[in-house]
């Protein structure tokens, strides 16, 4: 197995399908970024055929303390944890101690009598019943009517933010409590009708504890972490990995890249509320890992690595399926989400969003590509037609700040020569 913050390039880009003058494309672009202030630093891996062909760094993972970017720079991973507790639901999947169209209550008591928004304000709501219980398909496919505080486009997202719920949780709150109170509050449509970004993935999360016996940490660490080798991935930066925490950033007045210590000191301490929402801290070279499990290569199949199996290919196959009804995509089942997210030609699987057709969204990519971002402005993608996986990671929030997703893939789909 290799060292977990090994980023070590073990192929000719050439003798994988990549022109390395090309490449170098993709480099200055985003050094642009850093040159002018607008990001403090990244690193882009790209890797095709199962081998590492292109690593690049840039910038500071701390501009203050004069940091550079290594390959063993901690980042928060944000969203890019949602695929993880997907993947943990899954496994509890095929053990039998879950099915997909289980109702959540069976799990967490609170979610049996929910109550669907129908009118009215965030101070006086009118409601209605569910006409049928949150399942756990619909946590896995935002489509259970959760939502979030920082949305700011509805009546319930204004209730989230004054139940405590935007950038983080009520003091003392941990997974299990936080659920009960998100239970409390209406859904903003019926279960399995829309579309809308949500806090499902935490309460999936939830389902993983009470389903497996075990906090979402330990299950995580026991079944994913563990056997794939990803140590430096974990809910908090503990004292040993604290020197290599990137810092957090947003863009200040004149454009340029401005510390966010407080949305940042989350990172550093062992939080309660363990979120498979948007909780992990990673490497680059832990989340390539864990990228390379769920691509199908020639000599290993989809779900394993090294050996080790996770899931069986055909799950992750079904993962990476279209899951919206009617097999319609984001643009006419979803609530829109963020001006640089794609949603013509783009549905969602169990997990992760699913490229359906590049055309209506004017990117590049390949069809049955599965992929997500993080807030912090990371993202992943892995193309099974292509042998392809990338990941980018920086920390600027918010992730709608510049188009990096798009420009990526208009910059890495350019480099392959076949």
């Amino acid at each position: 197995m290799v060292s977990v913050n090994e980023l070590k390039v073990d192929v000719d880009a050439a003798e994988a399908g990549l022109d390395s003058e090309r490449l170098k494309r993709v480099d200055a672009y985003f050094a642009g970024y850093v040159a002018d202030g607008r990001l403090p630093g990244w690193l882009l891996t790209v890797r095709r055929h199962g081998r590492l062909a292109h690593v690049a760094r840039c910038g500071s993972r701390d501009l203050e303390a004069g940091l550079p970017v290594t390959d063993d720079t901690v980042w928060r991973i944000y969203s890019m944890t949602k695929p993880v507790t997907s993947v943990a639901a899954m496994v509890l999947y095929e053990e039998g101690r879950l099915a997909l169209t289980d109702p959540v209550s069976a799990f967490i008591p609170a979610f049996k009598d929910v109550r669907v928004y129908a009118g009215g304000s965030d101070l006086k709501q009118q409601t209605v019943p569910a006409v049928e219980p949150v399942r756990v398909w619909h946590l896995l496919t935002h489509t259970a009517g959760l939502t979030y505080g920082f949305h700011r486009v509805h009546p319930v997202d204004a209730l989230y933010r004054a139940g405590g719920f935007e950038w983080g949780t009520p003091r003392g709150t941990d997974l299990a409590r936080a659920c009960d109170l998100w239970a409390g509050f209406p859904l903003l449509f019926q279960p399995g009708t829309e579309w809308n970004y949500s806090v499902a993935t935490d309460v999936l999360g939830r389902v993983v504890e009470v389903a497996s016996g075990q906090r979402l940490d330990e299950f995580f660490a026991d079944r994913i972490f563990g056997p794939l080798g990803m140590t430096d991935t974990a809910f908090w930066a503990d004292p040993t990995a604290q020197p290599r925490l990137a810092a957090l950033y947003t863009p200040g007045p004149d454009g340029k890249a401005t510390r966010l210590d407080a949305l940042g000191q989350p990172a550093l301490k062992e939080p309660r509320m363990l979120s498979g929402g948007g909780g992990l801290v990673s490497t680059a070279a832990d989340y390539d890992r864990f990228t390379q499990m769920l691509l199908a290569r020639p000599d290993s199949p989809a779900g394993e690595l090294d050996g080790i199996k996770l899931l069986s290919p055909r799950t992750v196959g079904y993962m990476a399926r279209n899951h919206l009804p009617g097999g319609v995509d984001l643009e006419t089942f979803g609530r829109p989400l963020f001006a640089e997210t794609p949603f013509r030609g783009v549905g969602f699987g169990l997990g992760f969003a699913v490229l359906l057709d590049p055309v209506p969204g004017k990117v590049t990519g390949s069809a049955g590509e599965i992929s997500w971002g993080g807030a912090a402005s990371t993202v992943f993608w892995v193309d099974q037609e292509a042998d392809l996986t990338v990941s980018f990671f920086t920390q600027l929030l918010p992730s709608s700040t510049y188009p990096i997703r798009a420009q990526l893939r208009q910059l890495i789909y350019q480099a392959l020569t076949d």
